[in-house]
């Protein structure tokens, strides 16, 4: 199976896991449903998102969606004028980074047109500085649209990103903003990005299992970053 496809059984099991419960009729009890409705939801593979994140909201997100990272939440929150929410890690660098309090300049990537020209003249598009506690180092960060990575992700959420200089650098398995061309009109979408079967390819991947994956040639992409870290919109002022 895709590691980046939802599975319902899994977050299921991790809810008794970081509970201690042992049976679905807890599990339920416990979300205040019935426990037909937890045996429907991991037959179908489909789950109500919201109820199971603000019930478990002492829960790490990551580690209940995918397993990965640890049970334990640990909030980080960035609080100024251009945003007022939670910080969460959406990727792990495989070399260690000095942490520390750094500021994210906020780019307006609408006015920008695409995401390249945001790249290339970025001094023109700069909305403000996010003072960030603890996270990886960034160029940068910019507001996401669309549901292709809900429930990790909701549109208006803020993502702060790092360029890919290189299609050669690409980290397949991660979660990357990318623009690309297809048929003369332009695309921005924040996605997985996996090995593709089709030669001189990637595969987007949602986290949405109510979209398909897409191969994407390398020649339409006209620029990626890889995401580091999301500010939860349910969090904003």
């Amino acid at each position: 199976m895709d590691d980046n496809v939802i599975n319902v059984g899994d977050i299921i099991r991790r809810i008794k896991e970081v509970k201690g419960f042992k049976s679905d009729r807890q599990v339920a009890d416990y979300l205040g449903v019935s426990k037909a409705t937890v045996s429907n939801w991991t037959s179908r593979n489909s789950i109500d998102f919201p109820l199971v994140i603000n019930k478990l909201a002492d829960v790490d997100l990551n580690w209940l969606l995918t397993g990965r990272g640890t049970p334990a939440h640990r909030a980080n929150h960035v609080d100024n004028d251009l945003a007022d929410g939670e910080v969460q890690l959406l990727h792990t660098p495989r070399a260690s980074e000095a942490l520390n309090d750094r500021s994210v300049p906020l780019y307006d990537v609408t006015a920008a047109a695409n995401l390249r020209t945001l790249f290339t003249n970025k001094h023109q598009f700069v909305l403000g500085q996010i003072i960030i506690p603890n996270v990886p180092s960034c160029d940068g960060a910019v507001y996401v649209s669309g549901d292709s990575m809900y429930p990790l992700l909701k549109s208006g959420d803020i993502v702060g990103y790092k360029e890919i200089h290189s299609l050669d650098n690409i980290i397949y398995g991660e979660m990357y903003l990318v623009a690309f061309d297809l048929d003369g009109d332009e695309y921005l979408t924040v996605k997985y990005v996996n090995r593709s079967e089709q030669e001189g390819s990637i595969k987007l991947v949602s986290y949405n299992q109510y979209h398909s994956p897409q191969d994407i040639p390398l020649t339409s992409i006209t620029a990626m970053a890889i995401v580091k870290f999301s500010i939860r919109r349910n969090m904003m002022l």
